[in-house]
This record gives structure tokens, C-alpha cells and sequence, in this order.
């Protein structure tokens, strides 16, 4: 018996549809990508493409924020990104709202490349979930006055941040550091003065001053003749 045939309308038998042709490039790119990961270089500014989870993500680096070889600093971003859709997207998945984080080299499988898209979350309409593996890459300055006889006693003179890059802080504290020398024990009479560089927790924003809109010798300067006066 004759097997009955059937053609889409409109098509030549057996060719598929456009749809169906991009749905096959699409996943032909995604193996060429899975196959064949193009070598990325720390200090580069390409995206790249990064572990999270089963995941795959695209995300941007920040030049210049480099941990040496195992950890640099990257911003998570919708897969379309620069498309306008890709903005919309990306908020309501929470890629927007990373802000910049601290990556483990191991998890990066070299430059972004398209065919990655359809491994990422924004492909299977999934949020990025709460712990993604990254913590973020933004840091903060803390000059605290402690008591001699008690590490424990004593209460923070100023907070500064948050800084984008390392570098930046570690200059800052270079320069505090400096301004303090001789003047540990005096400058707040009764406590050490120091400074230490940490990460910048987004939730006590409010406390701290921006370091990028002034001097931050300046600053502590006034948060010591606050504490004299």
C-alpha cells in the first residue's frame, strides 16, 4: 500500500519551514560553541562565556579589576544583549541587578560566542537564582578607632566606597595609611586609628561616602577633627 505523503504548503517537499531552518542553526551554532570554545585572554575586553550552574551566561569583564590568574572581576548580561528587548528581559530574569562580581577563572570557557544562547537561563525563561556562585566585586574603606586594651572597643571613623576596581582602594589606602603614620594613638585620643580595605555590602550604602566625589585624605581629615573637637 502506498504510504499517504505530506507537504507543508508553500514549501518544497521535504524542506523545512524558516522557523524550523532557524531553530537548526540555532542549535548548530550552540555545538560548533560547546565544541570548539574560543581561548580567551585576562585584560581582553571581549565577553565571555561563564559557568553558572548547568548554565552558560554571557558576561562583560572590567579591565584593569584582574585578581591575578584566578579571579577576575565581570557584569552578568542578557544573552541579546545590546537589542533593546534584551534590557526588558534581563530585568525581569535579574541580570540587571548583579551589579559587577567576582568570578573564578576556572568557570570561564573562553569568549562569548552566539551559539551559547540557547544554554543560558534567559533561553529556558529561568531568573538567575539567588546564589549564582559570585560575590560581588564592589569594595569599601573602613577607618576604625579601637581601644589599646580591647580589640573589640571602639567604633568606625569612616567608611568610603564603594570603589569599582582594586587598584583604586588600594591607592586610597596607600594615601590613608600615610596620613596616619605617627599619628595611630593621637589622632582620636584613648584608640588606634587604622584603615583596612573590605568588600562594599550595598544594603549600608547610606554610610558610606563616595570616594569619587571627594578626596579621601580630605575626608578623614573631618571625621578626625570631628572626633578632637
Amino acid at each position: 500500500m502506498k504510504r499517504p505523503s505530506f507537504r507543508r504548503c508553500g514549501h518544497a517537499p521535504g524542506a523545512p519551514s524558516p522557523e524550523d531552518q532557524a531553530v537548526v542553526d540555532q542549535f548548530r551554532a550552540m555545538l560548533t560553541a560547546v565544541r570548539n570554545p574560543q581561548p580567551w585572554t585576562p585584560g581582553h575586553t571581549q565577553d565571555i562565556a561563564v559557568r553558572v550552574g548547568p548554565f552558560i551566561e554571557r558576561a562583560h569583564t572590567r579591565p584593569g579589576d584582574n585578581h591575578g590568574p584566578e579571579m577576575i572581576a565581570v557584569a552578568l548580561v542578557h544573552p541579546d544583549t545590546p537589542n533593546a528587548v534584551a534590557y526588558l528581559s534581563g530585568r525581569h530574569l535579574g541580570y540587571t541587578e548583579r551589579g559587577w562580581l567576582r568570578c573564578d577563572t576556572t568557570t570561564i570557557l573562553g569568549t562569548w560566542q552566539p551559539g551559547y544562547a540557547l544554554l543560558t537561563h534567559a533561553a529556558a525563561n529561568l531568573p538567575l537564582p539567588d546564589d549564582i556562585g559570585m560575590h560581588p566585586a564592589h569594595y569599601a574603606l573602613h577607618v576604625e578607632a579601637r581601644k589599646h586594651d580591647d580589640a573589640l572597643a571602639g567604633h568606625t571613623l569612616l567608611r568610603l566606597g564603594p570603589y569599582t576596581q582594586t587598584r583604586h582602594a588600594q591607592q586610597d589606602l596607600d594615601r590613608i595609611a600615610a596620613t596616619l603614620e605617627g599619628r595611630e594613638t593621637i589622632a582620636a585620643p584613648g584608640f588606634r586609628v587604622a584603615a583596612k580595605l573590605g568588600p562594599f555590602d550595598v544594603r549600608d550604602h547610606q554610610l558610606f561616602a563616595d570616594p569619587y566625589e571627594a578626596d579621601a585624605v580630605a575626608l578623614l581629615d573631618a571625621a578626625l577633627a570631628s572626633v578632637s573637637a
